[in-house]
């Protein structure tokens, strides 16, 4: 689906973040990088392992620019809401504190969602959990959605890993141990593998298509190209050649010999090749999952809700809508929801996500305090400093997530020999090929060498 330019905002700031999307291996990275790179005023680094490009862009660059960049080149993308770092305006620097303000007229009573649930008040300061409206939805729940279609991808390559490895099993087996040849073996190897190449090699062969129109080709291509030209070599020897005659047998050496290539099939070749390149795949995406959970738990460590002070009741919203000079209640038991000053109470704060220290540190008026670390003591109320990527826990998560989309100079020279390898290998068949017709060998011969 085409994207256009005015499907996006114009880009204000000097960087941007797209979820690339049908990426399959390092020189896929490396084609979207480059096109990118091309883009005047624009510099990218695209990561294949977290399926991310880092984008710095000019001023007034549309981010569908970028988008329809990636889409043209084959891929798809969407940006990545990042979260807003804000300096408190003048207005907000000179208001009052949150507690100072009026309230309004208290509830009635407790809405459901807090009715009869594990959190206890006390009854003089009731808790109204209808916040005003937010800011717009929290960034935990985009983390959510990505991870469950994450999930969903690597559940679909678990059912195709499996269901290809039941009949390539046989298949290989039959070719490599010439004491399980029995009459016609071919043709049972014949009817296993088909749907192995056909629907287990359907991922390889949809991006190798997609990737021929673009005029590009990738590590898929190759898989495509070499199943494929097995599969039909062998439909060919069984139907055309010798190799379907009762009684053939399929030898098994380890020194090479020059063989009529009408009795030979590679059915084992294609169903191998697929289910051992799906089980890398497969292998390759839970790690990446993996590999993010660090992040997800990093940022499910901060608090969800918090007791705001309103007038002198508590009010409690989402931690998400805090702003600058707000004050909050934080009990014993309860996770500080941002970082900010005592201004009442003391009691000790377990910072062991942050330090590593297990003992608890003693914090009283004027302390500063580190949202995500838990109030092990007495009541607290906290004026928020930092909201946002501000927070220490937004720059951590930050600090975790650019190590990830960086790149090692090894990686960027792996990146730059996958642009060049899948053509070089083609090129390679294609002169072989071309060799053994040139020496009057027969097409036969050629394309056996040349697969």
């Amino acid at each position: 689906m085409a994207s256009t330019a005015a499907d996006f905002p114009t880009a204000e700031a000097s960087e941007a973040e797209l979820m690339i999307g049908g990426m399959t291996c390092a020189s896929c990275a490396a084609r979207v990088e480059k096109k990118l790179n091309r883009m005047d005023g624009v510099t990218a680094t695209v990561n294949y392992a977290t399926e991310k490009a880092r984008v710095t862009i000019g001023e007034g660059l549309e981010l569908g620019d970028l988008v329809a960049t990636v889409e043209k080149t084959g891929y798809t993308a969407r940006p990545v809401a990042r979260p807003e770092r804000r300096a408190p305006t003048p207005s907000e620097a000179t208001a009052p504190p949150a507690a100072a303000l009026p309230s309004p007229a208290p509830p009635a009573a407790v809405p459901a969602p807090y009715a009869g649930g594990s959190r206890r008040t006390d009854p003089a300061t009731p808790l109204d959990a209808t916040p005003a409206a937010g800011p717009g939805p929290d960034p935990r729940s985009a983390d959510r959605d990505a991870g469950a279609e994450q999930d969903a991808a690597i559940g679909a390559l678990r059912r195709r890993l499996a269901v290809s490895a039941v009949p390539a099993l046989p298949v290989v087996l039959l070719a490599m141990v010439p004491a399980l040849q029995f009459d016609s073996w071919q043709w049972l190897s014949l009817v296993l593998a088909a749907p192995v190449v056909v629907w287990g090699g359907l991922p390889f062969h949809r991006a190798a298509w997609t990737n021929l129109r673009h005029g590009a080709a990738t590590m898929d291509t190759l898989v495509s190209l070499g199943t494929l030209a097995a599969f039909g070599w062998s439909l060919w020897a069984l139907f055309f050649g010798d190799a379907g005659m009762p009684g053939m047998r399929h030898g098994f050496d380890l020194t090479v010999a020059r063989a009529d290539a009408g009795s030979t099939i590679y059915l084992e070749v294609a169903a191998g090749v697929v289910t051992f390149i799906l089980l890398g795949r497969y292998l390759e995406a839970r790690a990446k999952r993996r590999s993010g959970a660090a992040l997800r738990a990093l940022m499910g460590l901060g608090a969800k809700d918090v007791a705001v002070l309103r007038g002198g009741r508590e009010v409690r919203v989402p931690a998400s809508t805090l702003v600058v000079g707000d004050r909050f209640v934080v009990r014993p038991g309860e996770k500080i929801a941002t970082d900010g000053t005592v201004v009442e109470g003391s009691s000790a704060v377990d910072a062991s996500m942050l330090t590593g220290e297990s003992v608890p540190a003693e914090v009283t008026t004027g302390d500063t305090v580190t949202g995500a670390t838990l109030n092990a003591g007495g009541r607290l109320v906290v004026e928020a400093t930092r909201i946002g990527a501000d927070t220490q826990l937004a720059r951590m998560a930050e600090l975790v997530e650019d190590a990830q989309n960086g790149k090692a100079s090894a990686q960027r020279l792996a990146n730059r020999i996958s642009a060049v390898f899948v053509p070089i290998v083609i090129a390679l068949a294609l002169a072989t090929l071309g060799f053994w017709l040139g020496n009057g060998a027969g097409l036969t011969a050629a394309f056996t060498a040349a697969v």
